[in-house]
Order: C-alpha cells, then sequence, then structure tokens
C-alpha cells in the first residue's frame, strides 16, 4: 500500500549516514520503504522536522513466519525438524536457491553431515560472504557455521600484526583466511581432504598469499610442526578439549589459544585447563546449542 507521510531528502552519498542517525535518534519511520528520487534518497520520518517535506512511500510488507533456519550464502538450513515451511522459506528472498533439512548430528572423523534437499535446486553446495571475503561451501563435504562469524572478528581484532597463528581444525578455512589480514603466516590444518580442497579454493578465491593449507590429524602436529605459535585457534566444540596436549606444544609461552567447546554449566573445563598449566583470560558463551548445552570459548594464556 501506499501513503503519504513526511521525509528527510538528502544526497546518496549521504544517505546511510543519515539513515543510521534518524534510526538512532527513533526518528526514521521504519514502517515506510525508502525511495530514490534522482541523485536524492528520501527517508521517511515517524514526526515533521526541519527542512523535511511530504511524499508518498510503499509500506513496508508484513513477513509471514519463517522456520528457525541458518542462512549459508544461497542455502537456507532449517533448524527445526519436520521441514515445514521449506517452499514459504525458499521464496522469502531472491538469494535463496536450496533448503536442506540436516539428516542427524556432525558425525565422523571429517566432521560431516547428511541433508536432505526439501526445496530448490538439489544441491549442497554455494557461496557464502562473510565481511568481504568469500567462501566455497559444500555442507556435505565439511562442516561450517555462519554463528561464529563474530568469533572471527574478535580474534582478529585484538591480534597484533605479523602473528604466526596455528589453525588446528580449519575446515574450509573461515578462521585462517580471516586471520590471515593481521597474522605472518597462517597454517591452516584439517584431516579431512574435501574441507581443505575447499580451502584451497577460498584462499585462491580470495587472494591470500599468507596460509598454508596442511591435510594432517591434528594429533601429530607437534611431530611436524615447529613450537613458537603466537596464537592457536581450536575450533573443535565436541572434540578439542583431547587436543590440547598438542596446542600447548605448539604455543609459544606468552602466546593464546582459542578452545572452542560445548560445555553444560559455567566453568566446566577450568579445572582441565589449569593442569595444563594457562592462565584463563576469559569464557564466554557463543552460542547455545540446546537447552542444557551451548558453545562456550575460552581464551588462554600459556605461561
Amino acid at each position: 500500500m501506499v501513503k503519504e507521510g513526511w521525509c528527510l531528502r538528502v544526497p546518496k552519498s549521504d544517505g546511510e549516514k543519515k539513515r543510521l542517525e534518524l534510526l538512532k535518534d527513533d526518528l526514521l519511520d521504519t514502517g515506510l520503504l525508502l525511495r530514490s528520487d534522482g541523485d536524492d534518497l528520501l527517508l521517511p520520518l515517524r514526526e515533521p522536522r526541519e527542512g523535511c517535506e511530504r511524499e508518498l512511500f510503499e509500506e513496508v510488507p508484513e513477513r509471514p513466519d519463517l522456520p528457525r533456519h541458518d542462512l549459508i550464502g544461497g542455502i537456507a538450513v532449517i533448524l527445526d525438524p519436520g521441514g515445514e515451511g521449506a517452499e514459504l522459506l525458499l521464496h522469502s528472498r531472491p538469494s535463496i536457491h536450496t533448503v536442506l533439512s540436516p539428516e542427524g548430528p556432525v558425525e565422523g572423523e571429517f566432521r560431516t553431515k547428511k541433508f536432505t534437499v526439501l526445496a530448490g535446486e538439489p544441491t549442497t553446495r554455494t557461496r557464502y560472504t562473510e565481511y568481504g571475503l568469500r567462501f566455497e561451501i559444500d555442507l556435505s563435504l565439511a562442516y561450517f557455521s555462519p554463528r561464529l562469524s563474530g568469533e572471527r572478528q574478535r580474534v582478529l581484532a585484538i591480534m597484533n600484526e605479523g602473528e604466526r597463528v596455528l589453525d588446528m581444525f580449519a575446515g574450509v578455512g573461515p578462521f585462517a583466511i580471516t586471520l590471515a589480514q593481521r597474522a605472518g603466516v597462517v597454517y591452516a590444518a584439517d584431516i579431512n581432504p574435501g574441507a581443505v580442497s575447499l580451502m584451497i579454493e577460498n584462499i585462491t578465491l580470495n587472494r591470500v598469499k599468507n596460509v598454508l593449507p596442511i591435510l594432517a590429524d591434528a594429533a601429530r602436529l607437534a611431530g611436524v610442526l615447529a613450537r613458537g605459535f603466537d596464537r592457536v585457534v581450536m575450533n573443535l566444540p565436541f572434540g578439542a578439549v583431547k587436543f590440547l596436549d598438542t596446542a600447548f606444544a605448539l604455543c609459544r609461552p606468552g602466546g593464546t589459544i582459542h578452545l572452542y567447546a560445548m560445555v553444560g554449566e559455567e566453568g566446566a573445563l577450568t579445572p582441565i585447563l589449569r593442569k595444563n598449566g594457562c592462565r584463563i583470560l576469559g569464557e564466554r558463551v557463543v552460542h547455545t546449542y540446546s537447552p542444557s548445552e551451548w558453545l562456550a570459548v575460552y581464551d588462554l594464556k600459556v605461561e
């Protein structure tokens, strides 16, 4: 429906800045769609203010309730059992080309899942973009979670330039390629050949020169790599703890380890970590996995 309302006319070059200012001050009418007019952008207002004018705007259409899902590039993965609402989800936005439902949890040495195609193209492959980086993803070949995008940016933000980094469970390379923006070199290991193959594609896709992909069992890395890493990433939620000895053997004194693990209570891993001679810099919840479990990250300083 079309509705007349007050608006502020601004040059398109200043549009996003002004939109955020109005949104912060609760002056932007979010029930109306922004509109272009030549080189200007018309921002609908909740109430009149100096310099505003009257214009016609389309109302924001009501959105149907969609099933819970993760969006990975053009693939939507329904999180609730039964797969109801797949067609509705497929047509909810033009970028979605496939709707999948997992047949079970991550399993096996290669940490993979099986999926059922509920709607759209019969594929498990897509391209995913995260903070300007592009990743080729095949969910049937290698596990990937978009829910760690904030964690990747957090770790990047606290890094120093030129660090020597080890990603022990690199998958298709999201942590390794993200941290390469500040690292001197990133060693990115995974035991899954499918994941490493996709990682090599992603290294090339993002024109990264300082990530070294390694097809290897993480338990054997201490026999292959020299000690002295400034930072070690351990993103294996259901099994990283058993590789702690390897991580401590490879991280230099004063270096940092980021351990991601599923826990059922706060401080669940504290006794184990203290036995390894480290200082716990912090423990925080990344996201909830079930009512009784959540993914936590422990930031550890090797002493």
